[in-house]
């Protein structure tokens, strides 16, 4: 009897180890070089300009970074100086992730910008203008630092926001000048047909 119950277990044991399951594992994960990089442009948007903490700038871009513009590129100063310029004109400013792709040393993100121009920046004056755009910028990031970016927004949406929602101030701004020449034209028309006069 014992001798039959032996030849069964053993004859059951490889089923009984198949749906037993195996205690998990606790070997970290390699975080991939493209997770790595995705981390180092959300710091951008999170840190540099949704908190405003542009010191970080040093530890995320490399020190010959080139911002590639459609006419002109700009280095790291530039840049940054672009981006103190935008925060002080629109201190309320949010940018949002829509999108993020990693591909080898490159992140693509899509993002969208929320704000209002309740600050003058030179040359804007204060304007109470609320935008709101999408824009998309690529990334090559080297060693965890940024190297390269391409970005591209639809400046004509911003200028449509703008006549949008000043087009009164600029209806009045624009009656005036015309006023204002008519004036200047007429005065100077006066001014002449004196000079002309008195050398008659």
């Amino acid at each position: 009897m014992k001798r039959t119950i032996a030849i069964m277990l053993l004859a059951c044991a490889p089923a009984w180890a198949v749906n037993t399951p195996t205690p998990a594992r606790s070997v970290p994960i390699a975080v991939s070089q493209q997770e790595m990089n995705k981390a180092v442009a959300r710091r951008v948007f999170d840190e540099i300009f949704n908190q405003g903490k542009f010191q970080v700038a040093d530890e995320i871009y490399a020190k010959d970074f080139v911002n590639h513009g459609l006419h002109r590129d700009a280095n790291l100063q530039e840049d940054q100086a672009a981006v103190h310029w935008e925060k002080q004109a629109l201190p309320d400013l949010k940018m949002t992730v829509d999108q993020m792709v990693a591909e080898g040393d490159l992140v693509t993100v899509v993002w969208t910008i929320h704000g209002t121009n309740t600050a003058a920046a030179s040359p804007l004056p204060a304007t109470g203008v609320k935008l709101e755009l999408r824009g998309i910028t690529v990334w090559r990031i080297v060693d965890g630092r940024i190297r390269e970016e391409w970005t591209d927004f639809d400046t004509f949406r911003i200028i449509r926001q703008v006549v949008d929602q000043l087009k009164w101030q600029l209806l009045g701004i624009l009656c005036a000048a015309v006023l204002l020449i008519w004036l200047v034209g007429r005065g100077l028309r006066k001014l002449w047909h004196l000079c002309w006069t008195a050398k008659g």
